[in-house]
């Protein structure tokens, strides 16, 4: 059987920094959408004062995009958690091409698994699920929160702008800013210090 090469669907473009116009393939599970071009612009507008050095935490990573982008724009370590075998394989081979080890490590984990085990918090957290597991949102973000994994910003990304907000204040997140395009709506959130 002839394999088709990957269409536009099938691959993001790193738009800024060392890797900047890189593009990054990923598999064609119709369960991936990357983070839009345009959000991606406007997230990293938002964090680049926070991106030099840090240590980066991509949940439900996926093609790898905002990760990727973090590495690229001055991050110094990111760690990409994705439970699909088939994606994480085609991110190592990606971080392997961009010869980004090892300041980038992969796990083919559950995420809260992940999160249930972390042991130190992450200077910038991009949290991006599934759409239709609303659920998923309000667990991660409940974790974050309650194991104090989060030093910096978290970046969280979801359909429903309602379920978004109400999951981030249920969880103890201020919500700094927010975006949309397409069918996202993205969100910096602010853990609330109230006990520091």
């Amino acid at each position: 059987m002839k394999r088709s090469k990957p269409s536009a669907q099938q691959q993001v473009r790193i738009i800024g920094g060392k890797w900047k116009g890189q593009k990054v393939r990923f598999t064609g599970d119709s369960t991936l959408r990357p983070t839009l071009g345009r959000i991606r612009e406007t997230l990293f507008n938002w964090i680049r004062p926070e991106l030099s050095g840090a240590r980066v935490l991509d949940l439900f990573a996926g093609s790898g995009a905002l990760g990727l982008e973090a590495l690229s724009q001055g991050a110094a370590q990111a760690i990409f958690v994705e439970r699909n075998r088939r994606t994480s394989t085609a991110l190592r081979s990606t971080l392997n091409t961009l010869d980004a080890n090892p300041a980038a490590k992969v796990l083919c984990q559950d995420a809260l698994r992940f999160l249930k085990g972390a042991e130190e918090p992450f200077d910038i957290i991009f949290v991006d699920p599934p759409y239709a597991q609303e659920p998923l949102l309000r667990q991660t973000l409940t974790l974050l929160s309650k194991r104090r994994l989060a030093a910096g910003p978290v970046y969280a990304e979801f359909k429903d702008e309602a379920v978004l907000r109400q999951a981030a204040e249920q969880a103890g997140f201020a919500i700094a800013k927010t975006s949309r395009a397409g069918d996202s709506t993205a969100a910096l959130l602010e853990l609330n210090r109230r006990d520091a």
